[in-house]
């Protein structure tokens, strides 16, 4: 039939309208936006454009069929984004659902623009299985376009509500995601479900809530207090990034770093923590750092950060936490954000106060070879400009993890408090003496002579000779560190990337 103009616009209405009224209320009371409500406020006004709006149009309460797809720009760059629609059956997902988000994927990976997720959704609707599920344009699909689309171009997701079963895997194959504290979950199997599969007692909060993924499992990256907070995040994170991989991230008009004496925050005793994350914001353009995965393995810092407006990725060991040993968590942390910046051409800057991996039968039965040896495989496979800066301490395979010399960076500095060693003076001196040591009687006799052998190795790696051995390229003082950096980026412009002759490595995941 033909449509008058009457009709359409009823259907427009209907579609946009979302669910009943009493779902809008409900999700309001939860401090919950409304899936169009969160595009406007995330993208530039006027600017988005909607596809599959008449999806399942003829259906009864399933306007748009729960899913919001299309195109908008933020901060005037193109972006294509989906949203579910949590008043339309919670959300979840029938066939053309499916389809829409296969198509906005694949538009997203062929135009090379950024891929926002905006997720609330309670799952497959099991009543529409045979449609959605098994099918070549199935709900697999969906994951199969994420994992080719990885590495080409950004994908970022905000969680606001549930990302339940097969659906919490659309969160997991983003870059990042952040998490509304209080309301965001991920779980592949409901309270009730486990209940009855294992017998536990236990909430989706408990078992898959926000905060469990931003600090325990570290499938979250940004755990946020409100809607407005994680759309905020997505449009930050995304300014430090191009648009896809052939491109360089965007430069802006440079800030000074903010008046920070940085060689006074780092104590002169390796056994004083500090926080790394003080000596990161000093040394970056002022307001310029944005932290990724603050709440889990956090003897590891990560984020971006921009010198003289241009974006680095920084890593650095914070002793502030676990002394800044590497442990399983970190070393996944550091090896995924490194593969993310080499992917988008973001630099790479490695700050090592490092005493080692962590030693132990836990961390053994937890694989610690392995996933150091996927830290290092990153770090080595990176070909973007990387330079390691030895802030105090850079001990055993820790050097190594950390873009030491041994691993192709464009420069390594060392601060004036530098050590570098297979180990510290302490257990140098307890590994190699061990039996003599015991064997002396008399304590002060025991003492002078440890001393002097901590001594002798102390000297033996001090970082001048270090430095004359060419092991180290120069070393700076703390004030002259930044300007250092921005000299020695801006001479790797250019580089060549290229690694190896093959098709990719056998990463020991």
């Amino acid at each position: 039939m033909t449509l008058d103009e009457a009709t359409l616009a009823e259907m427009r209405k209907r579609a946009e309208a979302g669910g009943a009224e009493k779902y809008h209320a409900a999700n309001a009371a939860k401090g919950k936006l409304f899936a169009r409500e969160r595009i406007a406020h995330l993208v530039d006004e006027g600017s988005f454009t909607e596809d599959g709006r008449y999806a399942n149009v003829l259906a009864d309460g399933l306007p748009a069929d729960g899913v919001i797809t299309g195109t908008a720009t933020i901060a005037g760059r193109p972006i294509c984004l989906m949203a579910n629609d949590s008043t339309v059956k919670a959300g979840s997902w029938g066939a053309r659902t499916v389809e829409k988000i296969i198509r906005i994927i694949e538009r997203a990976y062929e135009r090379g623009h950024p891929m926002i997720y905006l997720v609330d959704s309670a799952g497959a609707r099991i009543t529409d299985q045979v449609d959605l599920f098994p099918g070549r344009r199935g709900a697999g699909k969906i994951f199969h376009t994420q994992v080719r689309a990885s590495g080409a171009i950004p994908q970022v997701c905000a969680l606001f509500g549930p990302s339940a079963a097969g659906g919490a895997y659309i969160p997991a194959f983003c870059d990042v995601v952040a998490m509304v504290d209080g309301n965001a979950s991920m779980y592949l199997g409901s309270d009730r479900m486990v209940r009855m599969v294992t017998g536990e007692q236990t909430t989706l909060e408990a078992m898959g809530g926000a905060r469990v993924h931003c600090a325990e499992s570290g499938v979250g990256h940004f755990l946020c207090k409100s809607e407005v907070e994680a759309l905020d995040v997505v449009r930050r994170y995304l300014s430090y990034l191009p648009d896809n991989w052939t491109q360089a991230p965007p430069a802006v008009d440079g800030t000074e770093s903010p008046a920070v004496d940085l060689g006074g925050l780092v104590p002169a005793s390796e056994r004083q923590a500090f926080d790394m994350r003080r000596f990161v914001k000093g040394l970056l353009d002022r307001d310029s750092f944005l932290e990724i995965q603050a709440l889990w393995a956090r003897e590891l810092t990560i984020g971006f950060g921009r010198l003289n407006g241009r974006t680095v990725g920084v890593l650095g060991n914070n002793s502030m936490f676990k002394g800044g040993v590497l442990f399983v968590d970190s070393a996944d942390k550091a090896a995924r954000f490194v593969q993310l910046c080499d992917a988008f051409n973001v630099p790479l800057l490695f700050l090592a106060d490092v005493p080692g991996f962590m030693v132990g039968t836990a961390v053994e039965k937890q694989g610690i070879i392995r996933h150091g040896a996927k830290m290092i495989s990153a770090v080595s496979e990176a070909t973007v400009p990387k330079i390691c800066v030895v802030v105090r301490k850079a001990y055993g395979a820790g050097l190594y993890a950390m873009a030491g010399p041994g691993f192709d960076p464009d420069a390594t500095i060392a601060l004036p408090t530098a050590k570098i060693a297979v180990m510290g003076a302490e257990a140098a001196v307890n590994a190699v003496y061990a039996n003599k040591i015991a064997a002396i009687e008399d304590e002060a006799e025991r003492d002078a002579f440890v001393a002097a052998r901590r001594a002798e190795y102390e000297q033996d790696i001090d970082i001048a000779r270090l430095a004359g051995e060419l092991v180290v390229d120069t070393v700076v003082p703390p004030a002259e560190l930044r300007a250092e950096l921005i000299a020695r980026y801006a001479a790797a412009d250019g580089k060549d990337r290229s690694f190896a002759r093959r098709r990719h490595g056998v990463t020991p995941v």
